[in-house]
């Protein structure tokens, strides 16, 4: 049975709040997608915060039981109820699969290899915990990508909502509760949010580092001069 929920102030962090779908419904996941693909057409970095929980299976009858997309505070958080779908929705599908988009998430392997067994691709993505990992607490911050690093620790620990293992194996379980309709909002929104603003650092970087060149250049002209 189909079935479409909405929720309109799911906090996150500080003033944010979060306008969530949890939803089964092919043609309620198709628009919100549509919506998503509209946004990212006008964006430089057409950025996806993903995570997927599972089934309470073991082994090779484990699945995914929820995707979790975001595209920014300002737009609907999509928690797609895979294990309730019944048949599968091409747009969502085509979505994953689409190279144009970077999906960012946590430990995305597993995710990616669970998907997989039901036959859905993502073709551009970012394990954040990969990228940015710090190795100690107490490490010296001697650049802007350690700072980066514990952004990224900080950031997810404090957006964090824990469930007790019992709750992680009621993924598949209708219906879901606020607990787990929290938890899985902030897990896309975060991972959005983080390789957003790691983005604009590593540019920030880049120039830098490009207009740090340039200055060089032209003071070996300058020194070059013949008067």
């Amino acid at each position: 049975m189909g079935f479409i929920k909405e929720f309109m102030e799911v906090q996150a962090h500080g003033n944010t709040k979060l306008h969530v779908i949890h939803t089964n419904e092919l043609h309620k996941a198709a628009t919100t997608i549509e919506q998503y693909e509209r946004h990212l057409e006008f964006e430089r970095h057409k950025i996806v915060g993903v995570d997927v929980e599972y089934t309470n299976d073991v082994g090779e009858d484990q699945k995914p039981a929820l995707v979790q997309l975001s595209v920014g505070k300002d737009h609907l958080v999509l928690l797609f109820q895979l294990s309730a779908a019944g048949k599968n929705c091409t747009r969502f599908d085509n979505f994953l699969a689409d190279p144009r988009y970077m999906f960012a998430g946590f430990s995305i392997d597993g995710d990616i290899e669970m998907l997989g067994c039901v036959g859905l691709e993502i073709a551009h993505f970012v394990d954040l915990q990969k990228e940015w990992r710090v190795p100690t607490a107490t490490k010296p911050l001697d650049s802007l990508r350690d700072v980066s690093g514990i952004l990224v620790h900080d950031y997810y620990n404090n957006m964090k909502k824990k469930l007790t293992n019992a709750e992680h194996r009621r993924w598949a379980r209708m219906p879901l509760s606020m607990r787990h309709i929290e938890y899985a909002a902030k897990d896309a929104y975060t991972a959005y949010e983080i390789w957003s603003r790691l983005t604009i650092i590593q540019e920030g970087l880049r120039q830098a580092k490009l207009e740090k060149e340039q200055t060089r250049k032209r003071a070996r002209s300058w020194g070059d001069y013949d008067y």
